[in-house]
């Protein structure tokens, strides 16, 4: 087996994802596959011995769904990164785990097609990641998430399909299917914990004929942003993206990046609209003048477009370089963002926490990160609380603790207070069913 990981420093940077506070433990070791065959191997010797598996991408992910535990070795994707193939004839590609989102993203488009699922984090995490996670990014509001685009998936597993380092294809090629259960479905944002994850079959749509045209709207605070939001679902439109700053992160973005951006206004709701025309585009900025913007227009300078979610992809790291941040990723129905913005400010006074807020506001995702300082024990204990009371705020909306960062490890006890009991003892037994020996990246998800 090539590449087989003992050294202590290496073995550390590979025992976490991005997930500030999440617990990781000592890793046995690590390696990294080049081939499913590979894999197999390696998923066949860890049974064998009990040891538990702990599959990795790019690490960007916020929940610590990729921590290691003691003991456990570590399978780095990143070195299966080939794409196997695309079919322009029938609009699909098919990719190793470890394949870079933009990466896809730029292949396909050299045949006229389009990969649309854009995590913030699309210039690095991969799409293994993005599947076990079922991430969602900017244009999930019109065109969905990961879920809605793969097709069937390859997977080392053990459990009923017979020993350990057994190789499965679920799932399909083909526009549609119902030959039993969706099993590749089942697969997509388990977040490891079924098996391993070894290629992917995606469906692609036909590149977008013109460049989006892109609406800015200023708004004095979050929650009149959040209004804005509300009344763009009740107008009826739909645009590709509608995405949340506030100012605390559009500054963070321009001191580190300097891209020219001025933030004047609590809080920016940035548009990206691409049906052809401008009505779409006019009709948008209208309402967030009626929703009492203080300004609102459609940007006609490509690059100033480009910078301002240039600024909604940065904002995570921008602020990252301040201070530690513990990140969110709650979603609510559209209708009710304003009141949990609103609740989000009130948590903010309470624990005397600063919390900068991004969001994918047309579909109510919303990314509350809560700053504290390195070394402020006081700080830190007011974060987690702010983060659990976000939770509980989110769930009493009718929302979820999750809606494209993963439950990993922060948001098992979210999950469990979000969940029916009846619901949670299903989902142990379909974990229980498919791993039988719990190896597949354990203590996540249902803990």
């Amino acid at each position: 087996m090539r590449d087989i990981i003992d050294d202590p420093d290496v073995l550390a940077s590979l025992s976490h994802d991005e997930a500030e506070w999440a617990p990781y433990g000592k890793p046995l070791g690590a390696v990294r596959p080049r081939s499913t065959a590979e894999v197999s191997e390696v998923v066949a010797y860890c049974a064998e011995r009990r040891i538990p598996i702990v599959p990795r991408g790019a690490g960007t992910g916020l929940s610590g769904g990729a921590n290691a535990v003691d003991g456990a070795m570590i399978l780095d994707l990143s070195k299966m990164n080939r794409i196997v193939g695309i079919d322009a004839a029938n609009m699909t590609a098919t990719v190793q785990p470890g394949v870079v989102n933009d990466d896809l993203k730029r292949a396909v488009a050299g045949h006229g097609l389009w990969y649309p699922p854009d995590p913030a984090s699309s210039p690095w995490s991969t799409i293994g990641g993005n599947v076990s996670t079922n991430a969602g990014g900017l244009c999930c509001l019109k065109y969905g998430v990961t879920r809605d685009y793969v097709l069937g998936l390859e997977a080392v597993v053990g459990g009923p399909a017979g020993a350990y380092g057994t190789v499965v294809k679920l799932g399909r090629r083909t526009t549609k299917g119902v030959s039993g259960y969706d099993l590749a479905g089942l697969f997509t944002g388990s977040e490891g914990t079924f098996g391993v994850l070894t290629e992917i079959t995606v469906r692609l749509r036909p590149a977008r004929r013109e460049a989006p045209r892109t609406v800015v709207g200023a708004f004095a605070g979050v929650v009149a942003a959040g209004e804005a939001v509300a009344a763009i679902t009740r107008a009826g439109l739909l645009p590709a993206a509608l995405e949340l700053l506030d100012r605390t992160c559009l500054k963070a973005v321009e001191e580190w990046k300097h891209l020219g951006l001025e933030a004047d206004a609590a809080a920016l709701l940035l548009a990206q609209l691409d049906t052809p025309g401008d009505d779409e585009a006019t009709a948008v900025a209208n309402v967030f003048r009626e929703a009492g913007a203080l300004w609102a227009e459609q940007s006609t300078d490509e690059a100033e477009a480009e910078a301002l979610f240039a600024a909604r992809r940065l904002a995570y790291p921008a602020l990252e370089r301040l201070s530690p941040v513990l990140t969110e990723d709650i979603c609510v129905p559209r209708s009710e963002v304003p009141r949990m913005l609103a609740s989000i400010e009130r948590i903010a006074a309470r624990h005397g926490s600063t919390i900068a807020t991004i969001a994918h506001a047309g579909d109510g995702n919303l990314h509350p990160m809560i700053l504290a300082a390195a070394g402020d024990e006081q700080a830190k204990r007011a974060a987690q609380g702010a983060f659990e009371d976000i939770l509980s705020a989110a769930i009493a909306m009718g929302g979820t603790v999750t809606g494209e960062h993963g439950v990993g490890l922060l948001k098992r006890a979210g999950m469990r207070q979000e969940l029916s009991p009846a619901v949670l003892a299903m989902q142990v037994a379909v974990k229980q069913t498919l791993d039988p020996l719990g190896l597949f990246n354990p203590g996540k998800v249902v803990g």
